[in-house]
């Protein structure tokens, strides 16, 4: 049973959460707190809580100041509620070490199935120390090591010569990971970088905005038609797949795949088309198997696979899945991944 401590200065807003918790399998709402101090404080008596569900803005102690103390003092995951106008804070959050977030409800008298789905995926998501299917016996974590052992690998040398785009995948976790590989960059990027983070419309904007800032190359949320250049990293944004369409990008709103739009399947894919044996890919953490398809169709093509081990990951589901169908070349923790994007488009 997830037990999960709801804090929120609305009374209608806990109430909400609280009656649509009690509906779902295996997840218990224990408590109610009104703002971030009586948070913090709850924790510290209460070592048992398994999630934090939190409200951004509050008053006495905003979720932002109390997200910083939850994450100094305790590993209690946190997943914050965020409404639309505040996006920029939302991505704060993830940086700040928040396993997710969602957008709170526009009509919480009539919310939509899929928004009650997605939050409890999230919720149970949080709960990866605690779910055998992402963390898997021992003999099954050495199978792993021996399959990739068995790879070929290609050299650094190889790898820089041959490259003529990047493209990265990540998910639950994903937001937190990518701004440490964006901060690995060089100043100049020798390729076109595309990534695909699931993340609701309107916050891919923020984000991409965030990472600009933090980074050498010029980083863009993609436009439909827009032209493929060199030191540029791309963002598919919110609510839209993201395809290579020869030296285009190319976006539509297809049904949504795994789950999600935009999804890293739809990237992969077109790129391994496009680039063939000059495409490098990461697969990040991420909840599910978004993203292995395209791998299989990367290593077809000749190009070559990376993935985040499990140490670093806050959700291993995505690289473990790419793992499994033997196509991943290298597994490296976070910082070797960045280390290893550095080098590769300098």
């Amino acid at each position: 049973m997830i037990k999960v401590l709801i804090v929120d200065d609305s009374a209608f807003m806990r109430k909400v959460i609280t009656d649509l918790l009690k509906k779902m399998n295996g997840v218990e709402p224990v408590d109610i707190a009104r703002n971030g101090k009586a948070a913090v404080d709850y924790l510290a008596d209460h070592k048992d809580i398994d999630l934090v569900l939190m409200d951004i803005e509050m008053p006495i102690m905003n979720g932002i100041d109390a997200l910083k103390e939850i994450k100094r003092k305790y590993k209690t995951p946190v997943i914050m509620l965020s409404a639309l106008s505040n996006q920029s804070v939302t991505i704060e959050a993830l940086e700040l070490g928040a396993t997710d977030f969602v957008t709170k409800p526009v009509n919480l008298t009539a919310i939509e199935a899929d928004w009650i789905n997605d939050l409890e995926v999230k919720i149970k998501a949080s709960q990866d120390t605690k779910n055998a299917r992402l963390h898997p016996s021992f003999e099954a974590d050495r199978k792993l090591k021996k399959e990739i052992a068995n790879t070929d690998k290609k050299s650094e040398l190889e790898l820089n010569r041959n490259v003529q785009a990047v493209v990265i995948g990540s998910s639950t976790g994903g937001p937190k990971a990518l701004l440490t590989v964006i901060r690995s960059l060089p100043q100049r990027s020798k390729v076109p970088i595309f990534i695909v983070q699931h993340m609701p419309k309107g916050f891919t904007k923020s984000f991409a905005e965030r990472m600009d800032a933090e980074c050498g190359p010029k980083v863009v949320e993609a436009e439909d038609g827009m032209l493929i250049e060199k030191n540029t990293v791309y963002l598919a944004p919110g609510d839209f797949h993201m395809t290579i369409d020869g030296h285009k990008i190319s976006l539509n709103q297809k049904p949504k795949l795994h789950g999600t739009r935009p999804a890293v399947d739809y990237l992969f894919k077109s790129a391994a088309s496009v680039y063939r044996n000059h495409l490098v890919a990461f697969i990040l953490t991420g909840m599910g198997h978004d993203g292995a398809d395209g791998m299989v169709d990367i290593a077809k093509n000749g190009g070559y696979n990376f993935a985040q081990n499990k140490e670093t990951c806050v959700v291993f589901g995505m690289p473990r899945a790419a793992i499994e169908k033997d196509v991943v070349n290298e597994v490296m923790s976070l910082d070797e991944l960045a280390t290893k994007v550095n080098r590769i488009v300098r």
